[in-house]
């Protein structure tokens, strides 16, 4: 008999969804390409859901030359009108734009900080700053926090787009700056314990 697995209520049914909740979502992140990526996708999901980014994300690395930051930041008009005539992405110049724009963005912040990953794990909230007990009644309220606020604002400072602070703290839940697995669900635990193994970069 199959032994029901609690998850996080967002999950759902979906099979691909309930797999990148398992494996990805809220473990810690330090890969630069897969930080940027993700903040591109984050910023492509405003206004539709995760799971239609979900879907399409293989065909968004396969457009984006695998969000290598050199290779975006190279693109020209002649690339985001390509991508505006690829069905298999989200076709929104704005956001098109904007990728290449934070591409660019994103190579001024690894020659600041060393890496991308140096940045953002900064922003990581203080323990004291985060509930014990996240219920998912308690989750559905957060969309924004004083961490992704500030994120956001140092982002925009430095030039880059659609990174409002709901999208920063979409992020920070995604890439492990915070543990947002509610208690009872079966990755808490294991999300924790990668955290605290977790060798922060600086």
């Amino acid at each position: 008999m199959d032994v029901e697995i609690t998850r996080c209520n967002w999950a759902g049914s979906d099979p691909l969804y309930q797999h990148y909740h398992d494996t990805e979502w809220g473990y810690p992140v330090a890969d630069d390409t897969r930080l940027f990526e993700k903040l591109c996708l984050e910023g492509f999901q405003s206004g539709l859901s995760w799971l239609t980014i979900l879907k399409k994300r293989e065909n968004f690395r396969a457009a984006f030359a695998g969000f290598e930051l050199e290779r975006v930041a190279r693109f020209t008009e002649a690339d985001v009108a390509r991508l505006l005539g690829d069905a298999g992405i989200v076709r929104h110049r704005g956001k098109i734009n904007s990728t290449v724009n934070n591409a660019n963005r994103a190579l001024a912040l690894r020659e600041e900080f060393g890496s991308l990953a140096a940045y953002f794990w900064r922003f990581e909230p203080r323990p004291e700053e985060r509930p014990s007990d996240l219920s998912w009644e308690s989750l559905r309220k957060i969309a924004t926090t004083s961490a992704s606020t500030a994120m956001s604002k140092d982002l925009k400072k430095r030039g880059f787009s659609f990174v409002g602070p709901t999208t920063c703290y979409a992020f920070m839940q995604a890439m492990g700056l915070v543990n947002d697995h509610v208690a009872g669900c079966h990755c808490r635990e294991k999300a924790e314990a990668e955290r605290a193994a977790f060798l922060r970069p600086v």
